[in-house]
């Protein structure tokens, strides 16, 4: 991956898999921008990339499409946009426990933010440009309390399979992540995120669970492959074995 002096914008490039493909491209000598929704947690991540000089931060909320609208009227130009931004709070429920609010959020995060994204994004990209989004296991093994998300993480795959057809010569793919080690788990399984983890682990093929850096590493292939497009890559483990 080829990526020096390109620019990529990172939303949700403030922790967790975001922040390592951060890391790995500002590594590899590209122009990046990390955007979320709070501004100290986007200066946390500066301080651990080690505030390189061609990083740049950006607070806007892809849910809201006038501050998506001002987050591209302030670049000039991109080469690749990729959005690991997940709201999931309350979301990992059984039916009757369900809120609404919360099932409405991952919607939101998940599949309004992405197509904003390519709304307003996709006319700053070149023609050998990309958009990468993050769907997930839970559309192809879905759990109990899972039903929100897996369905969403399904749309998101619809979404991109026909991005990649409109707006193409730019690819639009997504990488399905299993379970990969992040605060998420703080907010499905709470006190037992360890001990939940642990026997994952034990049914993986792998044999361990997935780290931020093996999901940054397949979204820098997707980033620098020209001839993949409308494609979900599985990183999973071997999870949809077993």
């Amino acid at each position: 991956m080829n990526i020096s002096n390109q620019k990529i914008l990172i939303v949700g490039g403030g922790s967790g898999m975001g922040l390592a493909l951060a890391r790995r491209c500002v590594e590899a000598g590209a122009k990046v921008i990390i955007a979320g929704r709070g501004e100290d947690r986007l200066q946390q991540a500066r301080e651990a990339l080690g505030n390189p000089g061609g990083l740049e931060v950006a607070v806007a909320d892809i849910t809201r499409e006038d501050q998506v609208a001002a987050l591209f009227a302030g670049i000039d130009g991109l080469d690749h946009i990729v959005s690991t931004a997940a709201d999931i709070e309350g979301a990992y429920q059984l039916l009757p426990a369900l809120d609404l609010k919360a099932a409405q959020k991952v919607v939101e995060s998940k599949l309004y933010g992405p197509l904003l994204l390519a709304k307003h994004g996709a006319p700053l990209l070149t023609a050998t440009g990309s958009m990468t989004f993050v769907s997930g296991i839970a559309a192809y093994r879905p759990a109990a309390r899972s039903s929100v998300v897996a369905a969403v993480n399904a749309a998101l795959e619809g979404l991109v399979r026909a991005l990649a057809v409109e707006l193409a010569p730019i690819r639009v793919n997504a990488v399905s992540p299993g379970w990969v080690d992040t605060t998420i788990w703080a907010q499905v399984a709470g006190d037992r995120k360890g001990e939940t983890l642990a026997a994952m682990a034990e049914r993986l093929p792998v044999g361990r669970i997935g780290q931020p850096h093996d999901i940054a590493d397949a979204i820098a292939f997707l980033i620098g492959n020209g001839f993949t497009t409308g494609t979900t890559l599985h990183v999973e483990g071997g999870h949809c074995l077993v």
